[in-house]
């Protein structure tokens, strides 16, 4: 036989190890993966963990973070909504903000006070498809009939803080500056020469545009809609710089360090009318007190925690077992992990649908402490997929101290796919 015959021989047997691994690794994983881990003392569990409408934040908390084992479970949409009710309801807060694009989220605002167009597309002004979710409408829908009958004053608002998309900020800052009666000229043509030439952009007429805009508007009087224009040019010239370092091994540090000060910008706006705590939702891995991408770079909750100190508070999730949906290029596909967390295989084993377990009332001599203050596996799933995930569970899980990250944990055993909504329905 030929090399060449040899060659191909081999790399058609390495082929089929790997696909059978994916196989066989695939229908593991399904069924238990390898392993699902152990558990604790159900009944220790059972003593501490409670209702998600009995959570309590401590006194002089400023930013409540709750985050996402995942993206693509309902479960993790409806909690949302469950943690801002009780918020609002029981700690005078008015404000949610998304792991989503300023600008979108400014639209989704601007329809909880009585705005135009219909539910549909103000979810689909959500640049991110996987908020395209009948519990995402909830949520909106729910802020949207709180608003119809809240007292002066005491509305609630919607933000975004992430800045991956620029198309809703720019649009909006073009509406804000024809409203103040500004020329738009500059900003109209950048906008063309993004869609357009984007390889064409000069950094210098970027920063230059920009510079000029917030001159004139730093003229005006202080008020909401200049503040409110001044942070989308802020958002703008961050989507800008995040272009231009995708790739490159600083861009999630970036990401997370624009995200952290648009969480203060939010917090700073409410604070002005009077308002002292807000609920910010984004990914587990975004919300972590201690997370780093490596030295010297902090994960947008590391950063926080520095500024705010104990004002800042955060909640973390896992699952047991999550059927999770996930993009497949245009496609979406559902997915299915373990943990390997001992608390939530301790929550489903205790029978809950979902519990909160505040770590701060879990006091030390108790056997819980171990799982708490000891390294765990925990679940953690992005927006992407690989086969790998299937033959290495941990691709998907994070080893962490659960006190270290987290004040709190919120376990859902039993996850269940969101369902994103066609595009018939978003664009309606």
């Amino acid at each position: 036989m030929s090399r060449g015959g040899k060659r191909r021989r081999r790399l058609v047997a390495m082929l089929g190890l790997l696909a059978a691994c994916v196989i066989v690794g695939g229908i593991w994983s399904r069924f238990g993966g390898f392993g699902t881990g152990p558990s604790a003392d159900p009944d220790e569990f059972a003593r501490y963990a409670t209702e998600i409408s009995s959570l309590e934040i401590p006194a002089g908390t400023r930013v409540v973070a709750l985050g996402e084992a995942t993206h693509g479970n309902r479960e993790f949409q409806e909690l949302k909504l469950g943690v801002l009710k009780v918020l609002v309801e029981h700690h005078g807060v008015r404000a949610f903000a998304l792991e989503a694009d300023s600008g979108g989220c400014e639209l989704v605002n601007r329809y909880i006070h009585g705005g135009e167009g219909t539910l549909e597309e103000t979810v689909g002004n959500l640049d991110f498809s996987l908020y395209r979710t009948d519990q995402m409408a909830e949520l909106i829908s729910w802020m949207r009939a709180y608003n119809e009958t809240a007292a002066l004053g005491d509305d609630l608002r919607f933000y975004g803080f992430d800045l991956q998309n620029y198309e809703h900020s720019h649009q909006l800052l073009l509406e804000e500056l024809h409203a103040c009666g500004l020329n738009t000229a500059g900003l109209e043509s950048l906008g063309q020469l993004r869609d357009e030439h984007p390889d064409d952009l000069d950094q210098d007429l970027v920063v230059a545009t920009y510079e000029d805009i917030t001159q004139k508007l730093e003229a005006l009087p202080d008020n909401a809609d200049t503040r409110l224009a001044l942070h989308l040019v802020d958002c703008l010239l961050q989507n800008d710089e995040l272009g231009r370092a995708a790739n490159s091994p600083k861009s999630h540090g970036l990401r997370d360090h624009f995200m952290a000060q648009n969480v203060l910008w939010i917090l700073s706006q409410e604070e002005q009318l009077g308002k002292q705590c807000i609920l910010v939702s984004a990914h587990n891995g975004h919300i972590e007190q201690t997370g780093t991408y490596g030295p010297d770079t902090k994960v947008m909750g590391n950063q926080l925690a520095d500024e705010l100190g104990d004002a800042y508070y955060a909640i973390g999730t896992d699952f047991f077992r999550a059927e999770v949906n996930l993009p497949k290029g245009d496609r979406r596909m559902t997915h299915t992990f373990y943990s390997y967390d001992p608390l939530a295989h301790t929550a489903a084993t205790c029978g809950y649908e979902r519990c909160w377990l505040d770590f701060a009332h879990v006091p030390a001599d108790s056997p819980l402490r171990a799982c708490i203050d000891g390294p765990i596996m925990m679940g953690s799933v992005g927006e992407g997929f690989s086969p790998l995930m299937y033959v290495l569970p941990q691709t998907y899980r994070v080893k962490r101290e659960p006190s270290s990250p987290y004040d709190s944990m919120v376990f859902v055993p039993y996850a269940h796919p969101t369902e994103i909504w066609p595009r018939s329905v978003q664009n309606s």
